[in-house]
């Protein structure tokens, strides 16, 4: 791919410099630059040798005339095969980000090899099938010229700077080799129907300069047919090759002979980018259900034991304050899952290792709460002054730490990415659901229980001491 691009702009520097040449052609990582004057080989050389850095050129006989045969160095080869390689992964996470598959993880392994891993992936050959597809589009002008219509009547040759692709349904269309818009300028596809066909389209959106491009391409080339050509594995077919009736702008359409399947994926491919290289799947494993609930059972071995430890301290400290603490711990793991299950989020081990995190993060809400109910109880106010003023008071300094903590979490949400990200979703979801639970509703809880009591005497909170006196009362 990348010496085809660089034989276009040899031939197009050779015709800038007026250098005679005769022919170039691709010859597999060569380009072959032929040659009937000694003079213009040697000017060609001392061009390509000033404006193409990366070509190490070489001067081969060729019968009577010469050559000069022109390969990418092999330092400059690596660094195409790096970017290819980066570029390449942009576009995967790109794609799978479309697919909609939760912490999903991309890694270069090796020097030119990409190891994708989709956990919960239901349409196994739709992915691959998305992963692999490079969908490059061109838009070209038709080659409507006396030799064009003869080689698309297949009664002539194909003109020299044209070149023949098919339709999908088998005719054959002559486009010029000249690339008016090309889908780096693209900017969105939506898939969509036609009003008037009620057929199944792709809604294209350009830059300003791919805007700027097809008005001046349009105007000046009215009622001629411009073909909307899609490359993928080395293989170009044309979508649709309709005639301009106006000048158009930097929104268009393409429509044709696809299905609402052909659509959605073409303007997802679209979306997403092309591939700087094609790839080829080498191996394919799928991690069955028995390994996966091993790590499922690990993980929720651990939430649990984690609930159970924080639990049994909270009550043999506060007393009937810490079972309502757990209760709304409790309470705010079923919060926290039952909003996973709306978002249809895939719980994975980075999700559950936030969970037993937020495990340890959330009770921090209800011993602030609680050691202020003890500090205003040392005061010497009443136990429903000191159970109203506890949780008013520790509300502030709930929201302080609570939010620096969600900064951090959405931080990793923003710059994360994969399991990263993942981790930071339930962490940031967590901070939220615990704010909740820590303070709303266990409030709600004692005043359950505290507010029916008239006069009430004492509060089940755990020891109070009192330093100024040396003593200690137990509540209870």
């Amino acid at each position: 791919k990348k010496a085809e691009s660089l034989a276009g702009d040899i031939r197009l520097v050779l015709r800038e410099k007026t250098i005679r040449h005769a022919g170039i052609a691709r010859n597999g990582q060569a380009i072959d630059i032929k040659f009937s004057s000694p003079v213009e080989q040697e000017k060609a050389l001392r061009v390509i040798q000033d404006q193409f850095p990366d070509l190490a050129v070489a001067s081969v006989p060729d019968g009577t005339d010469s050559k000069l045969v022109a390969t990418i160095k092999p330092a400059s080869s690596r660094t195409i095969q790096e970017q290819a390689v980066k570029q390449n992964i942009t576009t995967l996470h790109n794609r799978i980000n479309e697919l909609g598959v939760a912490e999903p993880v991309i890694q270069q392994q090796g020097l030119d090899r990409i190891v994708v891993q989709l956990p919960g992936i239901q349409d196994v050959a739709r992915a691959k099938d998305l992963i692999g597809r490079t969908a490059t589009l061109e838009l070209r002008l038709v080659d409507d010229s006396a030799d064009g219509r003869a080689a698309e009547a297949n009664t002539g040759t194909v003109p020299f700077a044209s070149e023949r692709f098919l339709e999908r349904d088998g005719r054959p269309v002559i486009v010029k080799k000249q690339v008016i818009l090309a889908g780096d300028s693209l900017t969105d596809a939506q898939p969509g129907f036609d009003s008037q066909t009620q057929q199944p389209k792709v809604d294209l959106t350009v830059d300003a300069k791919g805007g700027r491009i097809m008005r001046d391409v349009s105007r000046e080339n009215l009622k001629k047919r411009m073909a909307i050509v899609l490359f993928e594995k080395g293989r170009g077919e044309v979508l649709t090759a309709p005639v301009i009736q106006g000048e158009l702008g930097n929104r268009f359409q393409i429509s044709g002979s696809m299905s609402v399947a052909e659509a959605n994926d073409l303007a997802l491919l679209l979306r997403a980018g092309s591939l700087a290289a094609p790839m080829a799947i080498i191996e394919e494993r799928t991690i069955g259900p028995s390994l996966g609930a091993e790590n499922i059972a690990k993980g929720f071995n651990s939430v649990t034991w984690g609930f159970v430890a924080v639990a049994l301290f909270m009550c043999m400290y506060y007393m009937l304050f810490g079972v309502i603490s757990s209760i709304a711990l409790a309470f705010n793991l079923l919060l926290l899952v039952a909003v996973l299950s709306m978002l249809q989020a895939t719980l994975t081990l980075p999700g559950m290792a936030a969970m037993a995190l937020v495990l340890g993060m959330a009770i921090d809400a209800n011993v602030l709460i609680n050691e202020r109910v003890r500090e205003e109880l040392r005061n010497g106010a009443s136990p429903q002054a000191a159970i109203h003023a506890g949780y008013d008071r520790a509300w502030a300094t709930i929201i302080d730490s609570n939010v620096t903590t969600l900064i951090a979490g959405m931080a990793l949400l923003a710059f994360g990415s994969g399991p990263v990200r993942g981790f930071a979703v339930v962490h940031c979801l967590g901070i939220l659901t615990s704010m909740f639970s820590g303070v709303f509703f266990s409030r709600g809880v004692v005043n359950l229980w505290y507010g029916r009591q008239k006069k009430l005497k004492t509060v089940s909170i755990g020891t109070v001491w009192r330093p100024d006196s040396a003593s200690q009362v137990t509540t209870n």
